[in-house]
């Protein structure tokens, strides 16, 4: 038996995690895409057992899932069913990488009691896997963690996503282009998350859903000015000043829990986090 399954590990999180618990002495089998698809239950028929099986593996960008929808669900739904019946059958922990799903938040900082109210089909597919896990953990007593991942960043990250977009954008001295300025996001650097996760190996039977940010906000603008000051650049900034479907002006997590149940608090502040992301990238 090994100590840990992390799914997802040809992604840019989850080959970062198999790393950090192969590290830290854990027995990692790490599973990318050519294991298998995860909506299909063939693939966990041939799974060894385990003590803790970290869920990673899913479609992830927002953009997509409005177009993709049928193929977010089965992935995030239904493959996430699927890692609750293998739990199940080798009695061991779940792990569960969720998102951000609240939507328009009712006030800051967001705290996990708070109204969960999912504005695309991504955040709806986490939530429908998060009411699988907690159902399992309430019926059929499978220890789950739920993470719920404000906005990481760090080396490798898709370049589609904010931040590597503008370093791109930066870094080949062009014109830095925005739709937006204004909205703000918490940011979480990578090696935060990790921590995260591997602190959760630790954690109580039962079920346990738990914001994982930084408990600060950030907008665009702001954000444009941390990466050009650690770039040394002074580039112009244009903004379409269009606003995105279904747009939240500000997410700010409450860390409040992770501290209490996961004795874990965010070690890099954005700044230094942006340093270290061009160091490493």
């Amino acid at each position: 038996m090994v100590d840990a399954i992390v799914t997802g590990a040809g992604g840019f999180l989850g080959k970062r995690l198999a790393e950090r618990l192969g590290r830290d002495g854990f027995d990692v089998l790490a599973l990318g895409r050519t294991h298998g698809d995860i909506s299909e239950e063939r693939m966990w028929q041939e799974l060894p057992a385990a003590h803790t099986l970290f869920h990673l593996a899913g479609r992830t960008f927002v953009p997509d899932s409005w177009t993709q929808a049928p193929s977010f669900m089965a992935a995030n739904v239904l493959g996430t069913q699927h890692a609750l019946n293998w739990c199940k059958r080798h009695k061991a922990k779940l792990v569960f990488a969720s998102a951000y799903v609240y939507g328009v938040p009712e006030r800051l900082p967001i705290q996990e009691s708070d109204p969960v109210r999912p504005n695309n089909p991504y955040a709806l597919s986490k939530h429908l896997a998060e009411q699988l896990c907690e159902f399992a953990a309430t019926h059929e007593q499978i220890p789950v963690v739920v993470l719920r991942l404000f906005n990481i960043y760090g080396a490798g990250q898709r370049p589609e996503f904010l931040i590597p977009t503008l370093l791109n954008r930066i870094r080949a001295k062009q014109d830095i282009q925005v739709m937006d300025l204004s909205p703000r996001r918490d940011y979480i650097f990578v090696d935060d998350v990790l921590s995260a996760f591997a602190k959760a190996i630790d954690v109580p039977e039962g079920y346990h859903c738990i914001n994982i940010g930084s408990g600060k906000s950030y907008s665009v603008q702001e954000i444009i000015d941390i990466l050009q000051e650690a770039a040394g650049t002074a580039l112009p900034v244009v903004s379409s000043c269009a606003v995105r479907r279904n747009e939240i002006p500000d997410v700010r997590a409450d860390i409040t829990r992770a501290r209490a149940v996961l004795g874990w608090r965010p070690e890099w502040d954005l700044p230094d986090g942006i340093r270290e992301l061009m160091k490493e990238s």
